[in-house]
């Protein structure tokens, strides 16, 4: 029997730590323009009340932090991954894959975020050099 088992590999430590900083610098990047006064324009241009872009923009900032750390990473996975879910359904509505208003950055988004909610933070992370978080946190 073939037994399936993730490698400790030095490799995948790193590539798992590329997952998530990209996704946390993405997000962090992102967020900021949710600080300034037109964007409570366009959300509610969107039918959002405008007082959601700064809650929004903490939530994506503190969940980029938290990713990039490696702390509660699952928790800030998955807050994240219900909001990039909540844009494709709701806001883009599903349309098209590619083009305007397409959904491949959103889902390739939630897609790396679910690897990152399974596999957890990874060796190189706040949670692993602790090791007093219990799992189901990290």
């Amino acid at each position: 029997m073939v037994d399936a088992t993730l490698r400790t590999h030095k490799l995948h430590d790193l590539s798992h730590f590329g997952l998530r900083i990209s996704v946390g610098v993405l997000f962090i990047v992102h967020s900021l323009g949710k600080f300034n006064s037109g964007t409570g324009g366009f959300f509610t241009s969107i039918g959002l009340p405008a007082e959601m872009a700064p809650l929004i923009g903490l939530l994506e900032i503190i969940g980029g932090v938290m990713l990039i750390a490696g702390v509660l990473t699952r928790i800030a996975g998955s807050l994240l991954a219900i909001e990039m879910l909540v844009i494709m359904v709701f806001l883009k509505k599903l349309k098209s894959f590619s083009g305007q208003n397409g959904l491949e950055l959103e889902l390739l988004i939630f897609v790396i975020l679910l690897t990152v909610i399974v596999l957890g933070p990874g060796r190189i992370s706040v949670s692993h050099a602790v090791k007093k978080i219990p799992r189901f946190m990290q």
